[in-house]
């Protein structure tokens, strides 16, 4: 994820569900930042799919700042063990 940009929306659609909980407790601990855990809006059930849609950041930090870095580096943290973030 770029360093210049903190996308409001993202999701990764196997994620379980506590990897999303851990991560927004991460992403809330971060100054002007809050976040959303998304609805799943798949049209039926499939093990495979995450419980979550995505989530929602909101607030984010001005660009530059050191907190917009600490959420680019939660993110990317979490991006790399479990996979590849997608913007929605």
């Amino acid at each position: 994820m770029e360093m210049s940009k903190i996308p409001q929306t993202i999701t990764w659609a196997k994620m379980p569900l506590f990897v999303y909980r851990e991560v927004a407790a991460h992403l809330g601990q971060v100054f002007g930042v809050e976040v959303e855990l998304l609805t799943q809006t798949a049209s039926g059930f499939d093990y495979e799919l995450s419980q979550v849609g995505g989530l929602h950041i909101r607030r984010a930090p001005t660009p530059g700042s050191e907190d917009e870095s600490r959420v680019l580096e939660i993110l990317n943290y979490y991006g790399d063990r479990f996979g590849g973030w997608q913007a929605l």
